[in-house]
């Protein structure tokens, strides 16, 4: 890999104007790997300037070359897959196995989607005498997290550039590496100079002056709701567009018809996949409550079947958490769940047994959970399942719905005109019926204070474009 301490601006890596630097620790060890340099707001400042430079000339660009470019961009990274599989799994501690299958899959994926999505877009269309014109809103900041590290990258990258923005990355400094090797496939697919750019650092140094900047035009940002809100405000200041995929706690509501032995042992796989660290993992699991303790024991065993391990082994399906500060975070929840009265079905504080070092958590799940809990009420970001029981589905859906968050809703029935009539009920930006394969063309994003704007395919598209309208074209 490229030099890591290194910055892409203009077409080049370049040095860092400063010497500081951030450790990038592997959550299986405790240990570094690696070292990035942590930017500053002079390199913000010639990574915009190198996109405002370019803006104007690839925003001319006709759709079919940006369309072009990203094809040749999958094409590198098909080639480079297994070194980003490789990348995601040691930055973050991903099982190898699901860094394939799901982590880098996610990049080759949305660039798939977005360039079909591309080629049927409405670029232009007539009305009446009145022709409306779709082009790029301009710089664009895109700040990612480290949970889907290829999910948040590509699906704000490929269609920005398609749409005829330019942009300046900031991948999460807790796992950079991707975002480095991303960087790299850019430059080999024949990249203009200045239509990507990458910054590193953290969100205080970089990400906060990246969304303040009087030339950036768009911020697009995926985190906590917490930093969601300073970005906003901070953006407010020069009117830019925001668009926030935030913070979750989706409720995974099992109707008295649905197959119980299936809904709850998949949606119990489903909080435990990605170690927990998912905003859309349907952590509020619903169920009658005359059949609480049967799902309870369901859980258990879907639970007990996790193999915790290191995450180079292909059996593995949990490894780490990312960090210090994720293990504490979650460690303090599950003991609230304990503390406020919930039954700990299994797992618990502390690591699991034979675990002394890395972030290892023990998948956990709680019963008798009610909706005013901590462990029901704050986004746990770990592989903890509260269950909830409930007497009716009006209430299912009530408590459901009782959440400041808004990002996804699970929903599982026997029947699938009570699982439409449901579904209109709740306030997400994402319902899956009956676990659906995954859907690249579906918009993606959140009601309430799980953000707003939407992302995937031609919905993301339209979030980096500006609409105008010619008056008197015909």
């Amino acid at each position: 890999m490229t030099d890591t301490r290194k910055f892409f601006i203009d077409g080049a890596w370049v040095d860092p104007v400063s010497a500081a630097e951030i450790e990038v620790i592997d959550p299986a060890t405790e240990t570094a790997y690696a070292v990035i340099s942590a930017g500053t707001a002079a390199d913000v400042e010639r990574a915009v300037a190198a996109a405002r430079a370019a803006f104007p000339a690839w925003s001319a660009t006709p759709p079919a070359e940006r369309i072009a470019l990203l094809k040749r961009v999958l094409e590198v990274y098909k080639a480079r897959y297994e070194d980003m599989a490789q990348a995601i799994s040691h930055e973050m501690g991903a099982p190898i196995t699901w860094a394939r299958e799901a982590q880098a899959y996610a990049g080759q994926g949305h660039l798939e989607a977005t360039i079909a999505a591309a080629e049927t877009f409405a670029w232009e269309e007539s009305r009446g005498t009145t022709q409306i014109l779709r082009e790029g809103v301009g710089v664009c900041a895109l700040i990612t997290p480290w949970n889907w590290p290829m999910n948040q990258i590509v699906c704000k990258v490929a269609p920005a550039i398609v749409a005829g923005c330019t942009v300046v990355l900031k991948p999460s400094e807790i796992a950079p590496m991707s975002g480095l090797l991303f960087a790299e496939i850019m430059a080999a697919a024949g990249t203009p100079k200045g239509v990507f750019n990458l910054v590193n650092g953290t969100g205080p140094d970089v990400g906060q002056v990246m969304a303040a900047h009087p030339e950036v035009d768009m911020v697009s940002f995926t985190g906590s709701t917490r930093a969601g809100i300073i970005v906003a405000r901070t953006a407010a200041e020069t009117v830019k567009r925001v668009a926030q995929e935030l913070g979750g706690k989706s409720p995974n509501l099992v109707l008295p018809d649905a197959d119980l032995e299936k809904a709850v042992h998949e949606g119990t796989i489903g909080v435990m996949n990605n170690t927990g660290q998912s905003c859309d993992a349907p952590t509020r699991m619903l169920v009658p409550r005359a059949r609480h303790a049967e799902a309870l024991e369901i859980a258990r065993a879907a639970a007990e079947s996790v193999v915790i391990g290191d995450p180079r082994d292909e059996a593995t399906t949990m490894g780490p958490l990312v960090s210090a500060l994720q293990f504490d975070k979650v460690q303090r929840l599950i003991e609230a769940g304990i503390a406020e009265g919930a039954t700990l079905v299994i797992g618990g504080p502390g690591k699991p047994e034979g675990r002394n070092t890395g972030y290892f958590v023990r998948p956990t799940v709680f019963g008798d959970v009610t909706n005013d809990m901590t462990i029901a009420r704050e986004e746990i970001f770990g592989p903890v399942l509260s269950i909830l029981p409930y007497d009716t589905v009006e209430e299912a859906i009530a408590i459901a719905n009782d959440t400041v968050y808004g990002l996804a809703a699970y929903l599982q029935s026997g029947n699938l005109e009570t699982a439409r009539t449901v579904a209109r009920q709740l306030r997400a930006g994402s319902v899956y019926v009956n676990g659906p394969a995954w859907d690249l063309f579906a918009p993606f994003g959140g009601y309430k204070q799980s953000g707003n704007g939407r992302e995937y395919a031609d919905w993301g598209i339209h979030d980096f474009t500006e609409v105008k309208g010619v008056c008197g074209w015909s």
